[in-house]
């Protein structure tokens, strides 16, 4: 794959980092037939990537919706960009859901259109006085240019989630959510995602990243959280990190 370039600049300061964390959970429980989350809290800033890791059933999607305001917690608040969403409006949800771009762990692609129409489809409604746009997406994902022009059925697995990750940019989000992106790729293209999430944390926007893979996660990412049946069994940094804690708290043993 050719080398990675970087997107345009992004200002030094915004109205949103002058208000605190992009993300901000605070003691956030939710239960359905029994709990599914316990007492969740974390930071996530601008320009910072946090990974959760656990295995299916942990409650990390959960985490997710609940971001996205598509899910109400039972207890605790969460603060997304400013503005605490429990009691929000949907018609206010749905603008702040403007702000959010989302990854899933399949594609979710338009398959009757081409690369560059999928891409295109994420900026209606977007910020255009941020840095996201056709150039800066393509010089992040050289291939996409070159198949612009094709229909998404023809791409690889790889390909059709580097055009997902394109199209939620092109709102020019402030944070990133991506859901088991890695699932089912080829090792090298996995990496070729991972590094390109750095250069998108790199122009200021904030990410979590779900996964499963604990040593690919702890590569790419600012602070991991291990759950467990809906808690967090174990926080850190990759330079802290003790693989063994990480197993015992990932699998609970």
């Amino acid at each position: 794959m050719s080398s990675l370039a970087p997107p345009v600049e992004q200002p030094q300061s915004s109205p949103e980092k002058a208000r605190g964390p992009a993300i901000r959970f605070q003691d956030v429980s939710i239960a359905f037939e029994k709990p599914v989350l316990d007492g969740i809290s974390f930071d996530l800033k601008h320009g910072e990537t946090k990974v959760l890791l656990g295995e299916s059933g942990t409650g990390k999607t959960l985490i997710l919706k609940l971001a996205l305001g598509l899910i109400k917690p039972d207890s605790g608040t969460i603060t997304v960009l400013g503005d605490e969403i429990s009691a929000m409006r949907e018609q206010d949800m749905y603008a702040l859901r403007r702000r959010i771009g989302m990854v899933f762990q399949e594609s979710a692609l338009f398959d009757s259109l081409t690369v560059e129409e999928n891409l295109l489809i994420g900026a209606y409604g977007g910020d255009r006085t941020s840095p996201w746009d056709l150039p800066s997406v393509y010089r992040t994902f050289p291939v996409l240019q070159e198949r612009r022009r094709s229909s998404v059925t023809v791409l690889s697995g790889g390909q059709q989630q580097m055009v997902a990750i394109g199209r939620a940019l092109m709102s020019n989000p402030s944070v990133l959510l991506c859901d088991e992106i890695s699932l089912g790729l080829a090792p090298i293209v996995v990496e070729d995602i991972y590094r390109m999430l750095l250069h998108i944390r790199d122009s200021g926007t904030g990410i979590i990243v779900v996964e499963q893979d604990i040593a690919r996660a702890l590569r790419s990412t600012d602070r991991f959280y291990c759950l467990q049946e809906g808690r967090v069994t174990l926080a850190g940094t990759p330079a802290d990190a003790d693989q063994q804690a990480i197993r015992a708290a990932y699998f609970g043993m």
